[in-house]
This record gives structure tokens, sequence and C-alpha cells, in this order.
């Protein structure tokens, strides 16, 4: 058995496994680790456990020490830094006249390196950029191009539910969100419906589609042929969630109402998007 902590390292950021190195660690701590992008601050959200050694797969990295009284100074150093930084490369990209939208500036706890999150439609050449910056701050600068989800997880926001974005509040990573989705749950295809702030597809559309997928495997979909007590029907409407299906009989404009117990399936139909659909949507699907 190993023990270890989880550590996360932004609000709402993923969360990293490390080996408490037999300190007595709290949840809501903070502790100095090594990470890949140098010596990094963090803090504990899943407090100290055991796990078998065969869940593990790689080695894992010791804490060096519970975060000090100098440590919580640097870091409030670093954040100087950091807005420092996004004044004077806001400046330098306007100087250079790139077509880039700075959106932020991490500094690592270590000072080793400073990272500029941007935005852009096209590839920017940015050598010139990141030598003036370099000899501005004396340290590595690395440019990192992100996507519009990303953007919206850091700059952070009000949703149409009026809760703050679900990706800057607890999502540790952005799951895949498609158009079926959207389609299976009966909603509206229209992008202003089911599309974030982000301009790409809802999170939350992600949240209830095993519940769906459950529904679906026992509810005849629009399309179905059925057989009622007042004769064979096809299903022209289903509401998923109350298990009510519109049928409307054969030979007939009769249009009635009926609960999903109570039909038997004679063919069942597939839910489809057709190529318009997909076209018009797809770009709603990217990061």
């Amino acid at each position: 058995m190993a023990k270890i902590i989880g550590v996360r390292f932004k609000k709402a950021g993923k969360v990293y496994y490390f080996s408490p190195a037999g300190l007595e660690i709290d949840e809501g701590e903070h502790v100095i680790v090594e990470t890949a992008r140098g010596v990094e601050c963090g803090e504990v959200v899943l407090p100290m456990r055991d796990i078998s050694d065969d869940e593990l797969s790689a080695p894992l990295k010791s804490v060096i020490r519970v975060a000090t009284e100098k440590d919580y100074k640097t870091i409030e150093s670093n954040v100087k830094k950091e807005q420092d930084a996004l004044r004077i490369c806001q400046e330098k990209i306007t100087a250079h006249k790139l077509k880039m939208h700075l959106i932020d500036v991490e500094c690592t706890f270590d000072n080793n390196k400073l990272l500029f999150y941007f935005t852009a439609e096209n590839r920017v050449d940015f050598r010139d950029l990141v030598k003036d910056l370099a000899s501005v701050f004396r340290t590595r600068i690395e440019l990192r191009q992100i996507g519009v989800r990303d953007e919206a997880k850091m700059l952070g926001g009000l949703a149409i539910c009026g809760q703050p974005f679900c990706c800057s509040r607890f999502l540790g990573d952005f799951q895949p969100v498609s158009i079926k989705m959207a389609k299976e749950q009966g909603l509206s295809l229209n992008p202003t419906k089911i599309s974030g702030t982000c301009g790409r597809l809802m999170c939350c559309l992600k949240y209830e589609q095993d519940s769906y997928e459950d529904l679906l495997r026992n509810t005849p979909k629009a399309g179905a042929i059925v057989k009622t007590e007042e004769g064979r029907g096809i299903v022209i409407d289903v509401n998923l969630l109350t298990g009510k299906l519109k049928v409307k009989h054969d030979g007939t404009d009769n249009i009635a109402v009926f609960d999903k117990k109570d039909v038997t399936v004679i063919k069942d139909a597939v839910i489809k998007l057709d190529r318009d659909e997909i076209k018009a949507l797809k770009s709603l699907e990217g990061k």
C-alpha cells in the first residue's frame, strides 16, 4: 500500500497525486512539490489515503514541504509579477501588431518560467515577442495558444442558468460533448440554445446523458411503429422524462397519448442527424 494526497494548482484544475513523504498533511493546506514545470505550490484537495501499489501508474513524487510564511510571500510576489507581465505583454503585442488576444499569465512558483496564454484565429509568429519578453523579465518565456473553452475557464463568468461557469467552478477536465447528445435529449438544435458563452456546446449536456441513454433503451422513439389498445400506430412525439407517447393511429387522424408501458413496440426507430444538421452544427463541438 502507498499513501497519497491529491493536489490542485489552479481553481477547478486537474488533481495530481503526490506522496506525503511521512508528513501529516490536512485537506486545505498548501504544499510545495516538484512538477514537470518545476517547483510549484498547490492546495491539498484530497486528504491522505491509502491505495494499492497496483493502482499507481507511475512512481509518485514526494511533497517537499508544507508551505511556509516565506512561501506565501513568494506567491504574493509572483501575483504582482503576473499583473506586470500581463500589462507589459499587452503593450508588446500592440507594438508588434500581432493578431492575438492575451488571456492570462502564470508565473511558476520558482520564478523559472512565465507562461502567457492567448487566443488567435490563425497561427501567430510570436518569435520577436518572446525575445522582447525574455529581455524584460530575464526568465524563460512560453506562449501557449488555447481554445475558447479554456478561455472561458480562465476568465470565468455567468452562464445562462445564472450560475458561474461550471468549467471555472469545478470541472477539472473538459468532457467531450456532441450534437448527438442534444438530439437524444430532445433539445432544440438552435445554436443559441445549446451552446455556452464560449460558443461551444454546453458542458452540462454531458451531466444527464447517461440517464437519457438509459431512458432511450426503454422508450419507443419518434417514428417507432407500436401497437396500442386502440390499434396500430406511429409514435409522433416522445416525452422521455414522463414516458408519455403521442401516437397517430393508422388510417385515421386520431392522436392519443399513452404511457410507454401500455404500448408494444413492433418496430423501433433510430435517432439520426441529417447531413445538413451535422454540417451546420459541427463547429459547436470544437475546443
